[in-house]
């Protein structure tokens, strides 16, 4: 690979990586508070393209030519512009265990008379870990995508990452009470229930999973975001 070729595979990567942080593409490789560091990298192999071009046309003629290992440069911009990934759903969640983890504690919900819009890892967190006191006798509202385990157990789950999709983890609920009767997995729903008491184990690692009690759902289209971000907190 000669400096020309060298520095036009630089400028294509930072160009790529320029479009995705200003797009939603992001987001199928890290979290959203991540887009200034994509942005940046981006400019910044932007800028050594054309640096690397300058150096080249200033030094002396000949045949400057790099190891051609360098063509493993063209591995991530074929990645990044060609391979789009969707948001990992619900065969990594089945073969993944819930990574619930215990809060540090259990701010006040805000009152009110209609249904109370919760994370699935915050519902999951107060139902396990507080025992449900904050969610009794409340209308819940809950959006999550499907999985199915091997026996057909439905659950509705986020995924939640630390950094990047590489460490994404599932919180579940399962689900009972008016439970749709025909499921597909990776499907998201709107989920209004309430809280019980009744609890399970993941069949992957053991964990602790509570179940959410259904009073109706509706199919909604994924969400800007598909990680849920509060998930560890």
């Amino acid at each position: 690979m000669n400096r020309l070729a060298q520095s036009a595979l630089l400028f294509l990567l930072g160009a790529t990586l320029l479009h995705a942080g200003s797009t939603d593409l992001y987001l199928r490789y890290v979290k959203e508070g991540l887009r200034p560091l994509v942005l940046l990298a981006g400019a910044v192999l932007i800028a050594t393209a054309a640096a690397t071009l300058y150096y080249d046309r200033r030094a002396p003629a000949g045949d400057h030519h790099e190891p051609r290992v360098s063509w493993l440069l063209t591995l991530p911009v074929l990645a990044l512009i060609l391979v789009a990934p969707p948001a990992l759903g619900s065969y990594s969640a089945s073969h993944t265990g819930t990574a619930l983890t215990k809060p540090f504690g259990f701010p006040a919900l805000p009152a009110g008379d209609g249904p109370l819009r919760l994370a699935v890892a915050d519902y999951a967190g107060r139902a396990i870990y507080d025992k449900g006191r904050s969610l009794r006798d409340r209308d819940l509202r809950i959006t999550g995508f499907v999985t199915l385990d091997r026996d057909g157990t439905p659950y509705l789950v986020r995924m939640g990452l630390n950094c990047c999709a590489a460490d994404a983890q599932p919180v579940k609920i399962a689900l009972t009470g008016d439970v749709p009767p025909v499921l597909r997995p990776d499907t998201w729903l709107e989920i209004t229930g309430r809280y019980t008491p009744r609890r399970t184990r993941d069949p992957v690692n053991n964990g602790p999973v509570p179940y959410l009690e259904v009073t109706a759902s509706r199919p909604v289209p994924p969400p800007h975001d598909p990680y849920d971000e509060t998930w560890n907190t």
